[in-house]
Parts: structure tokens; C-alpha cells; sequence
């Protein structure tokens, strides 16, 4: 096919009706990339013969090492279709522009995979017909459930059930139908969840309105004590309930699914360069048959038979006993079969070229002679699917008919998203009509989402290199010739010059400076290097946006209910527009609505993505959602010569704003830390800032990864150190001996340990909520529902466990609390008592005040509770107090436990799961008559923080401690052959086999594990080598799990001494740990020395 000019994709962008935005999503290694290739060859960008090796859009070098795709790329593709406008009229040609984006399919990159989708109205969804359905099928599944897209599935290698698992077409047709039950029941389980969560949201619309209307006729009956007024009252409160809970209507879920005789189905393989839907082959057997198409697409799959003899269709309920096969193994599955046995032999292993000779004249197919006459026996089966099922043919077209128009999709999505963006009530309503209703004029609002940043070095720009692609005129190639002929013979000149003055030369060699040289040299260095620019990845939504167009950019923290809170908005002037394509750029003067558009100007501006708007007040924020899980691997890094440590902080930076999920911070201790989302991550981040944005040399450390610390009830114990006190209390006095502390440390129950990690989003909206009554921007009337929370809520994105009232929340944690029978007298009114979360305010830990002056204040009060007075002041006017009381070191007690819970006494991780009591606090009087309360508050504040921090520590080595660690699921792939190794590799790693499954038709087993973050590190490379490629791990953060060890172990008892010995044979996992953590931060670290000095006396001399 010819290459297809920009021009004519750039004039399709105004076609609204004809442009289709769609992403192709898949677990890794299903074949996303090699599908691509097949479409892009259909534009003559490259040959078909190498679509599927070339691997055109994964464009980075380690990339087409790996053989997996890292980055999420666009490219627009061309196509035309001959279509009917009527039934009997002429053919017409249609053309169409279809922006398609390859995403990623491993678990480390996938925010890809979400500033993809949200760019796109459909999506193709491809499942590996051997491995089923993945972990990451289900993540992409997911992905377009929540996006509100369209999917259509593809079932690629198809070729493997025939050359790999050497299945007949019946088994294959089985073994399809239970693939595609797995991915409806993944559909079918978003779709349950999704209606149980309305179906408890609308119950409780209908209990508020009905106690509502109870309030309202109560109310009326107090004023008029009447028989008539109580019964109309009763009739209405009874009608409004009827009528609320008439609102509710069950959804159908029949059009969810995906189902062949639905043409949302196809079957494919891209690395033979076929495809096809039922709708093809019930075309082709239209005629043949008898058959109308659209009862031959009904009936192509699923329990439905040809009659030999009379042609005719039968269920399943009419065979009496007859083994006829299912139409589509007798129509369509024998075929292909036939298709491969001929040429590449099959099971036989050797191709039949008469049988190829025979297929090609029954399909009408024109094969040229020196390919029927090539040995390559794929030469021959490629070209001949090529002419009779063609992949993008099947692809596209079904992408054309099944996936939706830029209007129609923004009709349907954007309500939805627009009502989950944050203060989603004060959008304007220009702006939702705009966006909803697709308005494309000049005058019409602009509206754009800049899903991510992307780095492109300058050279790439479009006005830095000459447009390739197309046929040069005849005036463009003699000016070519022109500047090549002059380039040569300036080239001789300086070649005869310096052969001649070979002597001048030399002198002027030897008459050189050698300290001018480093500046001579300096300008050519900094020519040679080719900056880095930061490219929007955007789509447009409503309006016209052109060059030079000045607009707002939102952050993902704005809220059109303050508008021009800081950070406000900016305006920035857009400098560049181009048309993403690939592995190259082209310059574009203004994008309609509806487009995938390349944006330059936002440099310094967006860090990783935003919302473009015309307008400020009342703007929408697209960009207010947090998509994909956060990173987890922390490494610090340093550059090998200091002097470049500017150049490695800047590469730093603007790594951040091109990586969707990299992040980058300093820490306390000065280090330059980069937080990526696993291994393979890190190592293309390294790559990336050594060559590309820092361009020095850089040395990583060892990976930073995450612990929790806590204290459990273990059954045996060291002694409490103090005796007469019990176990985890602590009684401390401050270095001038003026305040003495009580305090008690316990382990919280796991119950309320979990409900407080999904609940920190609430915890947090509380806490906001107190701080602005302090500062005095909330009054006492608002409650936690309120505005100023649900703001909160939207600046935090999605909820884990959703948001509660301050009441039901209390009542869950007493459930919680109320759960454990052994210490229930401990946990009485102790939700009432809870004076502070820890750390950061929001964590898995307690604060109660027992005390009984109320030393504290309590965290979960009602907003009408009057809180403390400023205890320094009186609003009565009268003098200071010269007395100190335990109240006035409420901030100070908090304070305290949130340092403690920040950093635990094992290896200063944080802590998780433990309640500090505060039992007494007592203030002496202090010797210094002359200093005022206002000198000594000064003076005690360091010393009451220390106090209670360390008494905190004290108090929680006086419990069993326990380290958390954090944890990956691991799911593997493997075949029986393999299966020893790969849980010989995970068991010598510490992780655990949970789950696995035999994948019923195929040899493949699905194992299920956890793997410690701590020991992944080069798991999937050990998992490759010992199985010679044959598994592949997918990690994926699931969280923190105790490791039942304490650190501090030593043995003691007679038996553990006899088995183990004083120094204790058996490696304590947990120390290795600590003293690990220990060592990279600095802390002392207790060990044994000469522990085998005893041994040298065996020793040769």
C-alpha cells in the first residue's frame, strides 16, 4: 500500500464521524505490538513481511532488546472502506483516521496503561489463546470498566492451539468457549460489584428521605394537634418512600458481554498476519449455503449444526443422537486447520503443495508463482491468509462498526467522569454542555486532558529535520543534489589545502596553547549534545486549540470551588502542536475536538498530567483522579563525580515529569532518592537518566525497601523490666524532675488495625476539619460530610474502603474493638478517649487519654464539642495563668507520639498497630518563683517531647517486636517440565506458595505466591535462567505481612541452649533484616565479635 501523506491524515482530524480514538491493552507478551505492525503495514510505513519482527512503535532500544514495550506510543493510520449507503445503492468509499496507542503489558508500567486509556473512547483488549486470562487481563479489564470504554476482544495466537498444542478443531473450539466464559465472568464480577454498591446506596437515599419525612410530620404534628394534618403527613412521608424507591431500576447486562455472533469478537494471529470475526466467513458462505448473512451470523457460533443433506441449521435439541460437529469447526476451524496442515505441514510436519494449489482455487486466491514455488513453507502460509483473511481488514473494520464515535463516546463517558472530578458541583455548565455535547467550533470552549509528558530530544522536532516518508519533487532533489555537490568540493579544497600547507600547520600546532584548548573544545562538547523536550501527550475534548492560543493549566489538586487557591493556576501559550506518529512528529497549526495531539509549552508547568481549560472559574479537573498503584522500590543515587551532582538533580527532575509513575524526593539525610514501580522500572529509569536527561555517570545504591514495625502478645517473653508495674508501662521524668509521665503501650487488635488502613482517607478529612475550626474557617455547624470534606475527598483521588460519617465511623471501630473477647474491659470507651492517629496524623496507631484532668484532646469529638482554651489566655480578660497544668502540653504529648510512631526503636521504620495509653501526666511546681508559665513552657516543651518519645520506645521493646514486611504477589506461568525450579527458586527466597492451577486444556500451571520486596531483587532473572525462558513472574504490590520472628531472640530455655547453643546456629531472619535497615541509615548496629575466633585452632599453619 502507499504511504499516506500527513496531509491527508491531518485533514481526516476535522471529519469528526470518521476519526476513531482506540488503545490496544493486554497481559505481557499476548502479542499487542506484533498486532500493531500488522495495522501499521496496512499505511506502507513498513513492509508487511517484517510486521510483527520489527516491532515499530516500541522505538527505545532496550525495548527491542527486552522484546517488551515500556512506553505507551500513538500513531494515526489511514483506512477506507467501500460501504452502502442503502441497501441497493452503489458502494461508496469511506474514509477513516484511527488513532491507535500501544500500551504496555507488564505490571511495572502500568500507569501507561491508565494515561492510555483515558485518552481513548474503545479499546482492543487481547487474551493469549493459550494463557488465558492473566493478572494483567484482569487490571486492563478493569481499566476499561472504570473509563467507561468500549472493549472489543481479541483472541490472538490462534496458531499456537495448531503448532504448539497440536489440538484438533473440536478441542480448540471447547477450549475457546471456556476462554471466553473466563473473561465475561471477570466483566460479570465488575458489573455484580458495581450493583451491589448502588443497589446499598440507594437503600440508603430511601432511609434518609423516609427519616426525612418522619422529622417533617413529627414537626407538623407538635404545631397542629391534628387527626387529618397527622394522617395527610403519614400519606406523604408513605408516598415519598414509594416514590424513592421506584427511582431504583435494574440495569441489563446483556450487551456487556462479549460473544462472536455480537461481532465483538475476533480471532486472530498477528505473527501470521491473520484475523477474522464471524461476520467474514458468514459473508462467504451466504451464497453457498442458502443462507441469509444475518442468520448465518447468529448461528456460526455456539451450539448450532449443518445438516448434510438438506443444508439446514439445527440446535443441539434436534440431532437424535447424530455426531455432527458445531458449524464453527465444521465452517471455520477446519479450514484454518487445512490452511496449515497444507503448507506447513501440521502434525505431519511436511506441506502438500497440491492441497495449497487446491485451497487457493476454491477461495478464488492469487498466490505469485515464485512464492507457491519458495521452500519457506511461512512464506506460504502468511501470503495466502494475507489475500483470503487479512488482520487489519478484520481488525479495523470491526474497530469502524463496533467502537464509538469521538461524540458518541464523550456523550456517554465524560457525565460520569465529570461527576467524580473534584468539587464536581461547581463546574460550570457551559463547560459539562461543552465537553458532554462535543462542541468543536472556535467560539466553543477548549477543554484538553494532558495525560502525560514525553521526553523527545530536539533533533526529533519536526522543525529540526527534514519530513521523511514521502517522494521528493524534482525541484526538492535538485536542490539536494546542489548542496551535496557543493559540500564535496569544499571537501577537496580543504583536503588540497591541507596538503599543502602541511607545514604552516605544524607550526601553528606547535604555537598552540595548551590552556586555551579546554576552550576551544568546551563549545563543541555543549553543540554535540542534544536537549531533551518535554511533549504533552493530550486529547481534546471540546473547542478549537491552535498555536499561539493562551490557556489555563489545572493541576490534579484543583477545585473549581477555589479556584485561585495556591498553587493558582497559570496561563501558558502553547508554542507547538503535532500529530503523534510513532517514532516521529508533524507540525500541526490547530486540533479540532475529539483528536490525540502532541503539545509543547507545558515544560515546567504540568509534572506528570492536567487539565488544559479556557476558562478558570468553574474549570474542570480531568486530571483529579490518581490511576495505577504507587511506586514501592526506593533507591538512592549519587553521580561518581561530584561535580556533575546539578547536572544529575535537573536529569532527575525532568525524568519525574516524562515518568508517569516515577518520583523523586530528598530525604532527611540529603540522600537523592528515585521511587520507581519495580525492577525492570528502575533499570530503564537508570538507563534513561545516564544517557538521556543527566547525561553523566550515576552509581545506584542498594534498593530502599519498606518495613512496619509492631509488638505482638507472644507466649513466650522476656520478663517485664520493671515488675512492679505492668507489662508496657512506663513511667518517666523529665531532666528537670517537674513532669513525671505514665503511659502504657499495648497492641492494637488486627481488626482495627485493618479498618484504620482503610479508613485514612476519613481520619485525614477529620483532621482538616479540626485544624480549620482552630484557625476559625469552619463553624461549629458544619459537619464532617460537609463541603470542606468532600473536597478533601476529591483532592485525594479514589477511596480505599469509602467515605463514612463521623458517627458510623466511630460505631464501626467500637465493632472492631468490641471483637476482641480477651482484653474487652481494656478497650472500654476507648474510641471516645482517642486523643490522636499516628504517624502523620492518620496512621494505624492510637493515642487515648485515661488521664483524668483530660490532658489531651479528643480527636473524635462531635463539631459542636467546645475544644479547648488557649490555656495561656482567658477570654475574660484577665492576666496570664502563672500555674501549668497537664492541658498545656497537649500539642506537645501529640507531637511526641507522632515522632515515636514515625520512627520505631527497632530500625526508626514506621510503626503500625500499637495504643499508647496515657495513664498521668503531673506537672510539679517549679523552684524558679520569678519565671512566668509563658518562660517555663518554653523551656519543657523539648523536654516533654523527649520524655514521652522515649517512653513510647521503652514501652514497645517491653512486647514481643515484630517486623512487617513488605510483600509482592507473584503469579507464574509455567509448564510441568519447569515446575521444580521455579519453586525451588521461590522457596529459596522466602516466599510462599499460595495457590496452583492447571489451566484445563493446556500444560500449563498458574501459581499463585508471595515473595518478600526485600528478596525480589533479581527474582526474574533467576526464574528465567533456571527455566531457560520458559516463566515469566508478574509482581505486584500487595502490602505488608508480619514476619513471626523477633529480632531480639536469643535462646534461653534448657532445650533451645542443648539444640542450638549459646550463639544460636540458626539465622534469626529478623535481625538480618533490622541490622540491614540499621546499617543504611547509620544507627549502631550490636553484633558479636570474633564469634569463630575459638576455630582458628584447626587452621593450617
Amino acid at each position: 500500500m502507499p504511504v499516506i501523506s500527513p496531509e491527508k491524515l491531518i485533514g481526516l482530524q476535522r471529519k469528526a464521524e470518521e476519526v476513531r480514538n482506540i488503545c490496544i491493552l493486554a497481559h505481557v507478551d499476548h502479542g499487542k505490538t506484533s498486532l500493531t505492525d500488522g495495522l501499521i503495514a496496512t499505511n506502507g510505513i513498513i513492509s508487511p513481511k517484517l510486521a510483527g519482527k520489527i516491532r515499530y512503535l516500541d522505538s527505545r532500544p532496550d525495548e527491542q532488546l527486552r522484546g517488551i514495550t515500556m512506553e505507551s506510543s500513538a500513531i494515526s493510520l489511514y483506512f477506507s472502506i467501500m460501504r452502502r449507503t442503502e441497501h441497493d445503492a452503489s458502494p461508496v468509499q469511506k474514509e477513516y483516521l484511527i488513532n491507535l496507542i500501544d500500551s504496555p503489558g507488564h505490571i511495572d508500567f502500568s500507569s501507561e496503561v491508565s494515561t492510555a486509556s483515558r485518552l481513548c473512547d474503545g479499546a482492543l483488549v487481547l487474551v493469549d489463546a493459550v494463557e488465558g486470562v492473566c493478572s494483567q487481563t484482569v487490571t486492563v479489564l478493569r481499566q476499561t470498566w472504570i473509563e467507561h470504554m468500549k472493549p472489543l476482544l481479541v483472541i490472538n495466537k490462534m496458531d499456537r492451539l495448531i503448532t504448539e498444542l497440536r489440538m484438533s478443531p473440536a478441542e480448540a473450539y471447547n477450549h475457546l468457549t471456556k476462554l471466553l466464559e473466563q473473561v465475561n465472568a471477570v466483566i460479570g464480577s465488575f458489573f455484580q460489584g458495581e450493583r451491589m454498591e448502588e443497589d446499598l446506596q440507594w437503600r440508603e437515599r430511601v432511609e434518609e428521605r423516609v427519616a426525612a419525612a418522619a422529622a417533617k410530620e413529627q414537626e407538623r404534628s407538635e404545631r397542629k394537634a391534628s387527626k387529618m394534618t397527622e394522617g395527610s403527613v403519614t400519606e406523604d412521608s408513605e408516598s415519598t418512600a414509594t416514590g424513592t424507591a421506584g427511582e431504583f431500576e435494574e440495569k441489563d447486562d446483556v450487551d456487556l458481554y462479549f460473544a462472536p455472533e455480537k461481532h465483538n469478537v475476533i480471532f486472530s494471529s498477528a505473527t501470521d498476519g491473520w484475523a477474522f470475526t464471524v461476520r467474514q466467513f458468514a459473508h462467504l458462505y451466504e451464497k453457498k449455503l442458502g443462507v441469509k448473512r444475518s442468520v448465518l451470523e447468529k448461528v456460526l457460533w455456539g451450539d448450532y449444526y449443518l445438516e448434510p443433506k438438506t443444508k439446514k441449521v439445527l440446535g443441539s435439541k434436534h440431532l437424535k443422537g447424530r455426531a455432527l460437529k458445531p458449524m464453527f469447526v465444521q465452517l471455520v476451524l477446519d479450514n484454518i486447520w487445512a490452511v496449515y496442515e497444507a503448507t506447513t505441514g501440521g502434525n505431519k510436519g511436511k506441506g502438500d503443495p497440491a492441497t495449497v494449489e487446491k485451497i487457493t482455487k476454491s477461495l478464488s486466491l492469487s498466490i505469485p508463482p515464485h512464492i507457491l514455488r519458495s521452500r519457506d513453507s511461512r512464506a506460504i502460509l502468511t501470503t495466502l491468509f494475507s489475500a483470503w483473511l487479512p488482520l487489519s481488514t478484520a481488525v479495523l473494520v470491526s474497530v469502524i462498526e463496533h467502537l464509538p464515535a469521538p461524540a458518541a463516546a464523550q456523550a456517554s463517558r465524560l457525565p460520569a467522569l465529570i461527576e467524580t472530578s473534584p468539587g464536581a458541583k461547581h463546574v460550570d455548565q457551559s463547560l459539562r454542555n461543552a465537553v458532554s455535547g462535543f462542541k468543536s467550533s472556535p467560539s466553543d470552549p477548549v477543554v484538553a486532558y494532558v495525560s502525560k509528558m514525553v521526553a523527545i530530544p530536539a533533533s526529533e522536532l519536526p522543525h529540526n529535520k527534514r519530513r521523511g516518508g514521502g517522494t521528493m519533487t524534482g525541484e526538492e532533489a535538485r536542490d539536494l543534489a546542489r548542496k551535496k555537490r557543493a559540500e564535496i568540493e569544499k571537501a577537496r579544497a580543504a583536503e588540497g589545502e591541507a596538503t599543502n600547507g602541511l607545514q604552516g600547520l605544524t607550526e601553528a600546532v606547535g604555537e598552540a596553547n595548551l590552556e586555551d584548548a579546554p576552550e576551544r573544545s568546551e563549545p563543541e562538547i555543549i553543540e554535540n549534545v542534544d536537549p531533551e523536550h518535554l511533549i504533552g501527550f493530550a486529547r481534546i475534548y471540546s473547542g478549537v486549540l491552535s498555536v499561539g492560543d493562551s490557556v489555563y493549566v489545572l493541576t490534579p489538586k484543583f477545585s473549581p470551588a477555589n479556584p485561585h487557591s495556591k498553587p493558582e493556576p497559570q496561563r501558558v501559550v502553547v508554542t507547538g502542536l503535532y500529530l503523534m506518529m510513532g517514532r516521529g512528529l508533524e507540525a500541526l497549526e490547530s486540533v479540532p475536538a475529539g483528536v490525540v495531539f502532541g503539545i509543547a509549552g507545558l515544560e515546567g508547568h504540568i509534572l506528570k498530567s492536567g487539565t488544559l481549560c479556557s476558562q478558570l472559574e468553574g474549570g474542570i479537573n480531568l486530571a483529579g483522579i490518581s490511576m495505577g498503584a504507587p511506586p514501592i522500590v526506593r533507591v538512592a543515587l549519587e553521580p561518581v563525580n561530584p561535580g556533575d551532582l546539578e547536572k544529575m538533580i535537573s536529569g532527575m527532575r525532568l525524568l519525574e515529569q516524562s515518568d508517569p509513575c516515577a518520583q523523586y524526593e530528598v530525604l532527611e539525610s540529603g540522600e537523592h532518592v528515585i521511587l520507581t514501580a519495580g525492577e525492570l522500572h528502575l533499570e530503564r529509569c537508570l538507563k534513561d537518566l545516564r544517557e538521556r536527561f543527566a547525561r553523566c555517570e550515576i552509581q545506584a545504591g542498594e534498593p530502599i525497601v519498606p518495613y512496619r514495625e509492631s509488638i505482638v502478645n507472644a507466649a513466650e517473653m522476656t520478663p517485664p523490666k520493671d515488675k512492679d508495674l505492668p507489662r508496657g508501662t512506663v513511667i518517666s521524668t523529665t531532666t528537670s524532675k517537674q513532669i513525671t509521665v505514665r503511659l502504657r503501650v499495648w497492641p492494637l487488635p488486627p481488626t482495627v488495625v485493618d479498618f484504620l488502613e482503610k479508613r485514612v482517607d476519613l481520619i485525614r478529612q477529620l483532621y482538616s476539619r479540626q485544624k480549620a475550626e482552630a484557625e476559625g474557617t469552619l463553624s461549629a455547624d458544619d459537619s464532617v460530610d460537609g463541603e470542606l470534606e468532600q473536597d478533601d475527598a476529591d483532592e485525594l483521588g479514589a477511596t480505599t474502603g469509602g467515605l463514612l460519617s463521623l458517627v458510623d465511623f466511630k460505631d464501626n471501630l467500637r465493632t472492631a474493638f468490641a471483637e476482641d473477647k480477651t482484653h474487652s474491659d481494656l478497650w472500654t470507651d476507648a474510641v471516645e478517649c482517642i486523643a490522636a492517629f499516628g504517624p502523620r496524623r492518620v496512621g494505624p496507631n492510637i493515642l487515648v487519654d485515661r488521664t483524668k484532668t483530660g490532658a489531651c484532646q479528643k480527636f473524635l469529638r462531635e463539631s459542636t464539642e467546645a475544644g479547648h482554651l488557649d490555656p495561656q489566655t482567658d477570654t475574660t480578660g484577665q492576666e496570664p495563668k502563672t500555674t501549668l497544668t497537664a492541658q498545656d502540653f497537649s500539642d506537645k504529648i501529640s507531637y511526641a507520639f507522632q515522632l515515636a510512631t514515625a520512627q520505631g526503636p527497632l530500625c526508626h521504620e514506621p510503626v503500625q498497630g500499637i495504643a499508647v495509653f496515657l495513664e498521668e501526666v503531673t506537672v510539679a511546681e517549679s523552684s524558679d518563683d520569678e519565671a512566668t508559665s509563658r518562660e517555663q513552657l518554653g523551656r519543657l516543651t523539648g523536654e516533654i517531647i523527649k520524655t514521652v518519645r522515649d517512653s513510647i520506645r521503652q514501652g514497645f521493646l517491653d512486647w514481643s517486636p515484630r517486623l512487617l514486611l513488605a510483600m509482592y504477589s507473584c503469579e507464574i506461568q509455567a509448564s510441568t517440565e519447569v515446575l521444580g525450579r521455579v519453586y525451588a527458586v521461590i522457596t529459596r527466597r522466602r516466599g510462599r506458595i499460595i495457590s496452583e492451577s492447571l489451566k484445563e486444556g493446556t500444560p500449563f500451571f498458574t501459581i499463585l505466591s508471595l515473595l518478600p520486596v526485600a528478596e525480589s531483587f533479581g527474582f526474574s532473572d533467576e526464574i528465567r535462567k533456571r527455566t531457560s525462558g520458559a516463566a515469566s513472574p508478574q509482581l505486584v504490590f500487595q502490602g505488608f505481612e508480619m514476619l513471626d520472628e523477633d529480632p531480639f531472640w536469643v535462646p534461653f530455655t534448657e532445650d533451645e541452649l542443648e539444640d542450638l547453643g549459646e550463639m544460636a546456629d540458626r539465622e534469626n531472619v529478623a535481625k538480618r533484616y533490622m541490622d540491614g535497615v540499621r546499617v543504611r541509615k547509620g544507627l549502631q548496629v550490636k553484633g558479636r565479635r570474633g564469634r569463630d575466633a575459638e576455630k582458628q585452632k584447626t587452621l593450617k599453619r
